[in-house]
């Protein structure tokens, strides 16, 4: 794949939850519907709600996620490693090794 558009990466670290953290659930996200912001022990981060089983104010992770994003510039080419179709994002690998979530709308398929 090679990136169309650039992606800059917000400035909260990206924090990664396990099955059974506990996370508080805030607000759903207006441009990617999929995504609760959740805060847990280990910091603050959009994920998919799927992988949530909800409870009251508060949630069960169901299913691990990293809310790494990787940063890419137009014209670079990044390995698929895999996808999330549903929510829209694709994990990454970068030429200098570095891997995130990148959204599938800024790539396309080399030719």
């Amino acid at each position: 794949m090679v990136a169309i558009a650039r992606h800059e990466i917000p400035e909260r670290p990206p924090i990664r939850v396990e099955v059974g953290d506990q996370v508080e659930v805030g607000e759903r996200d207006s441009e990617w519907p999929a995504f609760v912001f959740v805060t847990s022990q280990k910091g603050s981060g959009w994920i998919p709600e799927r992988h949530l089983d909800r409870q009251a104010a508060g949630a069960v992770v169901t299913e691990e996620y990293d809310t790494t994003e990787l940063p890419t510039e137009e014209g670079e080419e990044l390995e698929v490693l895999h996808e999330d179709l549903t929510s829209g994002w694709l994990w990454c690998r970068a030429k200098n090794g570095c891997e995130g979530w990148v959204p599938e709308r800024t790539l396309c398929q080399l030719d």
